[in-house]
């Protein structure tokens, strides 16, 4: 029997097992209807909203000066979330949020599920790095209820504004009041669950039932231990808040409106004035997008966010305004779609050479450590 033989005798042609084939399958589905709904809008929709010759021809027409502030108004952008980061977890330097920050985004800007695998390439790294897997978790939920609260609350703060400008129609008086009971909601029960462990068992437990109330929906098994999970939460995190809750408001809010900046000068700088979309209809706008865009269809939201702006700043205007709207958008979403992914994968060839970074979890306690002491 020869080497080949061997090694072929010894292999396991087995096939996968079942969960593993699923989990494969899901992905394929995933992957093609992304594709499916990619293609829809960009080939069937968006170009009837606007020529995509007459977008080509806007964006030709900028000057020189334009694309490069609208480039580093982005880059900008860009660099306001690393401070979220920074509040968030104690101990990590800027240069480390920025290099997990861009990696993780490139990661779920470009791959089906990604935001999945993006969570998978944070955690790696912040590991190697020495942070306990504690406050790798408390950064992420943490991070993630400032930013649902902002969500809900600058659409709330927009229709108000559109309110005082003379918008207001009964529609949007209605989607504000429910915009503001939500982020109220919210922000009483995050309050409970931090006011006491016997408030946080019970906030943990009436929510635990309506999420297994909606599992069980869709025929998945119940999480449970959801008063457990609140308990320890609320350890975990208020010794964080009572230092940082400032600066991840303020890091947390500069950093949605600096992406609504980009947003803004995109529009500016290839025609739009005041007289044609207001800055509080375009923050209009971008609110409810954001909300829209929270919702995993595609990739980043490619295509569906595209969508949405379009669909929304275009109503009533005419083809040569529409054109210019549409060539905003799309140059908006390559600096903030497309600009971080050639920045992640540098972000990650820099995280696998450079070993300086490399610590242990009691050398990064200290650093947080340092960082609590400065606060």
């Amino acid at each position: 029997m020869t080497d080949t033989d061997s090694v072929a005798a010894d292999a396991d042609f087995s096939e996968p097992p079942e969960g593993e084939r699923l989990v494969t399958g899901k992905r394929i589905l995933q992957s093609l209807i992304s594709t499916a709904v990619v293609v829809g809008i960009f080939v069937g929709v968006m170009p009837r909203i606007a020529s995509y010759g007459d977008v080509w021809d806007t964006i030709r027409a900028m000057t020189g000066l334009e694309l490069f502030g609208l480039f580093l108004v982005g880059v900008w952008n860009l660099v306001t979330y690393w401070f979220v980061l920074v509040a968030a977890l104690p101990g990590m330097r800027l240069r480390e949020a920025a290099v997990v920050n861009q990696a993780s985004t490139a990661v779920s800007n470009t791959l089906p599920g990604g935001g999945a695998i993006g969570v998978g390439v944070t955690v790696a790294m912040l590991r190697s790095w020495g942070f306990r897997i504690s406050a790798i978790t408390r950064s992420a939920v943490v991070t993630g209820i400032w930013n649902n609260f902002v969500k809900l609350g600058m659409p709330v703060i927009a229709l108000a504004l559109l309110a005082f400008e003379g918008g207001a129609t009964v529609a949007r008086v209605i989607a504000a009041l429910v915009g503001v009971g939500v982020l109220v909601g919210s922000i009483v029960g995050f309050g409970l669950v931090l006011r006491s462990e016997q408030a946080a068992e019970r906030v943990g437990k009436f929510f635990g039932r309506l999420v297994d109330r909606a599992r069980g929906v869709a025929r998945k098994p119940a999480l449970g231990s959801w008063a457990a999970r609140a308990v320890s939460f609320r350890r975990d995190t208020i010794g964080l808040l009572r230092h940082r809750w400032l600066s991840l408001t303020v890091a947390s809010l500069v950093s949605h409106l600096s992406l609504y900046v980009v947003l803004l000068v995109a529009l500016r700088n290839v025609g739009i004035s005041q007289a044609d979309l207001t800055w509080i209809e375009v923050l209009a706008a971008f609110a409810f997008v954001r909300l829209v865009s929270a919702l995993p269809i595609t990739p980043g939201g490619v295509g569906v966010v595209e969508l949405g702006y379009a669909a929304v700043m275009t109503i009533g205007m005419d083809d040569a305004t529409s054109a210019k709207v549409v060539a905003a958008i799309l140059l908006f979403r390559a600096i903030t779609y497309l600009l971080p992914v050639p920045l992640g994968a540098s972000s990650y060839v820099i995280w696998r050479g450079n070993q300086t970074w490399r610590l242990d979890e009691q050398e990064r306690d200290e650093l947080a450590g340092d960082a609590y002491a400065a606060a």
